[in-house]
């Protein structure tokens, strides 16, 4: 059986054979589309789960990949074994079944897998909003559950009814005494949440890194590339601090995510929204590979979303043989490629070993704490008296431009308003120029910064 974080949130898993609609009715229930849905069967390989609430009562959801149904999916058995593993760690089971199709036989094997975990088992018999599927939803009773309820994941018809089963349920396995209302369970310190995506191109062991951080085996890992396909989210608890970490799909160039059809598409999709949700993202690079011109891309989306960037090379165990000359040049040909991303911690890392892994955790920390950082307004105001009286910025027709005084606008990413005394704009050399003295002299590391310019109104 797996085991249940302490403090955590009721899991509430759903499951059910390939194609019968879980992630439709997980995004339904979530409000979001943070499950892919199409129609290939054996879409869903991990575990995504996210939080939910109704009637004031809050829990963990978790969408399954289907099992013991019709897949083309070359890691079929290694979705089965996610799959149960989720089951394993339900509070409840949400076993769903398609109506239009009638009862097949793997949905006898998903019903005898659930009823063994001895949990509360509710029946969602799915896709009723189709006239000839009436009929056919009766054949569900053989299964033998006592709660079923009849949904259209699709259209949202029913879901109510059956989250009041699912709270009813959940209320009753509580201990005596303590709510499932967030707030019962977490305090607002633990509500404090850093967002961590995992990004980069698809095998260099973003999957293998996200298991490492967390110390269990929570995201599918395989030598095929392209195995993860959802955002896949886990809570990371270290040194107080609450991590979010947000395993993502591989990105590939444009061009071959075209040929990849629809599902690689929509999971690229979703990568890039959780790059844009994420306060930190790490950017893993192979280091057989080197930096690519796709990791600059993906870095530089990281940049204009505005979150903190790390650049992690992994499996750094595998070049042992280069010696300190040849780290020297990989590390500066790197940094070549990366120009642009100067501010950005660079390290060696391996997700197979461990290697250097926990320097990961305190770069993460603190590039999450510079992102937040707030100068005073009169500390800056000195900074930029100092910073201009020595280089002065000039406008394009080369009038005379004097800042005369500078407001934080905003943090996450640190933002800085510059007001003039006329209206122009800093050449971008000059912007730069601006941004690595801030950083020199208050830290920033691993943090974008954002510079605007206004003319001061009369």
């Amino acid at each position: 059986m797996a085991t249940k974080r302490r403090g955590a949130l009721p899991s509430v898993v759903i499951a059910g054979r390939p194609n019968v609609g879980k992630s439709t009715l997980f995004n339904r229930i979530t409000r979001s589309r943070k499950a892919i849905v199409t129609m290939t069967p054996g879409t869903t390989r991990d575990l995504v789960a996210e939080d939910a609430e109704w009637c004031g009562v809050s829990f963990r959801l978790v969408d399954s990949g289907g099992i013991f149904g019709a897949s083309d999916d070359p890691l079929e058995l290694k979705v089965l074994e996610r799959g149960q593993l989720g089951i394993d760690s339900a509070d409840v089971i949400v076993f769903v079944v398609d109506a239009r199709e009638g009862l097949v036989p793997p949905d006898q094997a998903v019903a005898d897998l659930v009823r063994k975990v001895g949990v509360p088992v509710v029946l969602a018999v799915n896709k009723l909003d189709v006239r000839r599927a009436r009929n056919r939803g009766l054949e569900f009773f053989q299964l033998g559950f006592d709660l079923i309820t009849e949904v259209s994941a699709e259209h949202g018809t029913g879901t109510g009814d059956l989250l009041d089963v699912v709270v009813r349920l959940l209320q009753n396995k509580r201990p005596s005494g303590r709510s499932l209302s967030s707030s019962g369970v977490k305090t607002a310190e633990e509500l404090k949440e850093t967002a961590v995506a995992i990004v980069g191109r698809p095998n260099v062991g973003k999957s293998s890194l996200v298991n490492r951080l967390l110390r269990e085996d929570r995201v599918m890992v395989s030598d095929r590339p392209g195995t993860t396909r959802d955002a896949v989210d886990e809570l990371l608890v270290w040194r107080g601090r609450h991590f979010r970490i947000v395993d993502t799909a591989g990105i590939r160039r444009p061009g071959r995510v075209a040929k990849g059809g629809k599902i690689e598409s929509v999971s690229v999709v979703v990568s890039k929204r959780a790059i844009e949700r994420a306060d930190v993202a790490v950017l893993l690079v192979d280091a057989q590979e080197g930096i690519t011109d796709q990791d600059a891309a993906i870095v530089g989306s990281a940049d204009k979303a505005g979150c903190g960037v790390i650049i992690a090379v992994n499996k750094w165990d595998l070049m042992k043989g280069i010696g300190e000359e040849g780290v020297r040049e990989f590390d500066e040909l790197a940094k070549r490629k990366m120009k642009f991303m100067e501010y950005a911690p660079f390290l060696h890392i391996s997700a197979l070993t461990g290697e250097r892994v926990p320097r990961l955790l305190e770069a993460i920390d603190k590039v999450s704490e510079a992102r937040q950082h707030r100068i005073p307004t009169g500390e800056l105001n000195r900074f930029f008296q100092k910073v201009t009286a020595a280089h002065p910025p000039v406008s394009p027709n080369r009038r005379e431009v004097r800042i005369l005084y500078s407001v934080q606008s905003a943090v996450a990413p640190p933002t800085f308003v510059c007001f003039t005394n006329v209206a122009t704009s800093f050449h971008f050399s000059y912007v730069r120029f601006l941004t690595n003295r801030l950083r020199d002299a208050f830290g920033y590391e691993g943090s974008p910064i954002r510079l605007h310019v206004r003319r001061r109104q009369k």
